[in-house]
């Protein structure tokens, strides 16, 4: 019964740092423990740890954290990537031992073992692309070509020149200050992939973020499937009405089953547990980057458009501001009218509720040509036939290869 309660308390705890981590700066979360666990994760812990470290070394303490801090998040490095692989490795080695015993099972054929050797191959092979493919840099010899690519908005892109590369900066690109190079229609700076996300690799980050979302999916099927096995060779369920009297329904067996797996199989729930969750955060990524995608913006240009329309709101707030002094000033100048009843004036719309600040992305040609333009993700998807077709494969041999046996 302990190991059942420390599982569910591991679950409830990650939950609760995972939630804490990327929701706790939302407007919902603000006043609350969420925000300040969220803060202590981002930057209290780190504070506190520099802290200590000037404490106990003093200043040469302080200047190595300092160096260590520049390689990691302002110089291009291997960290996060040999993290991925760990991570990748280690879940495939724990299924691999714990589940592949299983195989074939009640419900699974063995031709799992391979599918899921392929899903994870073809994973690590997007990884590889995305990480060494070129993003699109833009040097003297081919900055005229990204030029013509796309006007400049005279919006958020106006004509100017790169003040580190010394050429003119096409619109839609960006200079990475940890890559040191411009990079056309620049995403974002992917520590994953220790490489920038730009005009020419974006197919491979998006097929590489819809793939492990397949994996992931792919993983929790195929371990409830397991279990569902297990439970069905083991003939829990007839135990437990026949020899233990329990009532044969959901509510009355379910507690008694979940305490079976939890005690005999917590290693496959704990995995399932860690890829459902890691499935939902790809999920939400992947929305993120494919709605961007259709509107045919980037990342950087979301946080541009950002500051542009709060800095257009806050100048029409001031006109309307002005105005509505100006009107004020007028009325007392004038005969004293009647005055509003309060009810009225409540539910008059204010001057500045009628202000509309209009986002006008010229980059945006429509949902189709939009697709066209990033050379149509579901083409891509393909790798030359390889992905989609290894992808029909594996979930394919999911509901068709493994019959239940007679």
């Amino acid at each position: 019964m302990e190991v059942q309660w420390l599982l569910v308390c591991h679950g409830l705890v990650t939950l609760l740092v995972v939630v804490s981590f990327l929701c706790g700066n939302w407007p919902i979360f603000q006043g609350t423990f969420i925000e300040r666990i969220h803060f202590f994760l981002t930057f209290g812990a780190y504070d506190y740890f520099r802290r200590f470290i000037h404490f106990v070394c003093g200043s040469r303490g302080s200047n190595a954290l300092n160096s260590v801090e520049y390689y990691c998040c302002d110089r291009p490095n291997p960290i996060l990537q040999i993290m991925y692989l760990g991570i990748i490795g280690a879940t495939y080695y724990f299924i691999a031992t714990s589940s592949f015993g299983y195989i074939p099972g009640y419900y699974l054929s063995g031709l799992h073992r391979y599918t899921s050797f392929l899903a994870v191959g073809v994973g690590i092979l997007l990884f590889l692309l995305t990480s060494f493919s070129d993003s699109g840099t833009v040097n003297s010899a081919n900055v005229s070509q990204y030029l013509s690519a796309y006007p400049y908005d005279n919006i958020i892109f106006t004509e100017k020149e790169c003040s580190t590369c010394k050429i003119p900066k096409p619109a839609r690109s960006k200079h990475c200050s940890i890559c040191d190079r411009c990079v056309a229609r620049f995403d974002h700076h992917c520590g994953w992939m220790n490489n920038c996300i730009g005009e020419r690799n974006t197919r491979y980050f998006m097929a590489f973020i819809l793939w492990h979302f397949l994996i992931c999916i792919y993983g929790v099927v195929a371990l409830a499937l397991i279990l569902a096995g297990r439970l069905k060779e083991s003939k829990v369920i007839h135990i437990l009405t026949e020899y233990y009297g329990i009532e044969n329904s959901l509510w009355a067996l379910a507690p008694h089953v979940v305490q079976w797996l939890l005690g005999a199989y917590n290693t496959q729930i704990l995995i399932m547990m860690f890829l459902a969750v890691v499935s939902l955060l790809l999920a939400g990524f992947f929305a993120y980057h494919a709605k961007l995608c259709l509107s045919n913006t980037t990342t950087n240009e979301s946080f541009k458009w950002q500051e542009y329309l709060s800095w257009q709101r806050k100048v029409s707030e001031a006109k309307a501001s002005a105005e509505a002094l100006k009107a004020s000033l007028d009325e007392l100048g004038q005969e004293r009218k009647p005055q509003i009843s309060k009810w009225k004036a409540f539910f008059r719309r204010s001057r500045l509720e009628e202000l509309e600040v209009v986002k006008n992305n010229m980059y945006d040609r429509g949902f189709l040509n939009n697709i066209h333009e990033i050379e149509q993700i579901i083409g891509i998807l393909s790798v030359d036939g390889t992905l989609i077709s290894s992808a029909s494969f594996f979930c394919g041999a999911m509901w068709h290869s493994g019959c239940p046996r007679m």
